[in-house]
Formats: C-alpha cells, structure tokens, sequence
C-alpha cells in the first residue's frame, strides 16, 4: 500500500508556540502522516475554525493535535468546547493531547475525557506519528 493511501487527509495542530507548530507541522510532512495541516496558533482560532467548517466533512481534521496550556482558550476549555459541535465534528475528530506539561492531575484529567484517544509529551516525534498510524486510528 502506497504511504498516501494511509495518510491521514487533515491534522489539526492547537498551540500558541509557533516553534513547536513549526516543529510539528515539519514532522507531519516529512512522514507524509496527514496530506494536509492547518496550524491555529489559539485554543479560540481552533474553535472558530471547526465552527466555520462543521458541516463540511472535507473541512474537518481526523486528528486534533491539542497543547494544554494555552492563554485564554486553554486544552480544558477547547475539550468543553468541542462537546457542543454537531456529530460529524465530534465523531471525525478525535484528540491527541500534544504537551510538554507532566502535571499528573491535568493528563488524568484530560486523558479521561472521551475525545482524547491519547497524550504524547512535546516534541511531536517520527516514532509518536507511527504508533498513531499503527493504532488505526
């Protein structure tokens, strides 16, 4: 099976560090893991963007990748959020918490919400994206 085949049509990168999206973004494309990534530098930007987009598919990312520490619109407040968004939204999307945050109370709290299919700790690695791809996600 040819990569294209198995990569993912639309990521979603959520970080207000535009060196770790720089980094990000890089790492996607150069393992060919998504054929397209919009990048929003705000917890607020992700949500105008899915909001402007929500109801049509080719728009909507397969993968959210979510920092949580964030001003203002943070992971937490993105994920309450996200709840609110039609059913096409909802089941398409699903989150990857991509932070560089080891507090246990917050990993537990966010790895325990249904959206949230998993946590990695910054830098979005080469190996990271692979076992992504491995899970079917």
């Amino acid at each position: 099976m040819d990569v294209n085949e198995m990569a993912i049509d639309l990521v979603l990168l959520v970080d207000d560090n535009d060196t770790d999206n720089f980094i990000s973004k890089r790492i996607i494309e150069i393992t060919r893991f998504a054929k397209r990534v919009e990048v929003k530098s705000s917890g607020k930007g992700a949500l105008d963007y899915l909001k402007e987009h929500q109801n049509n598919p080719d728009m909507i990312p397969s993968i959210i990748f979510l920092d949580i520490n964030m001003p203002i619109v943070d992971g937490f407040v993105f994920l309450y959020e996200f709840e609110k968004f039609n059913e096409l939204v909802r089941n398409k999307s699903k989150v990857i918490i991509l932070s560089s945050s080891d507090n246990k109370r917050d990993i537990d709290k966010i790895v325990n919400n249904n959206h949230v299919i998993k946590f990695i700790t910054k830098p979005l690695t080469e190996v990271a994206l692979e076992e992504i791809r491995l899970s079917n996600i």
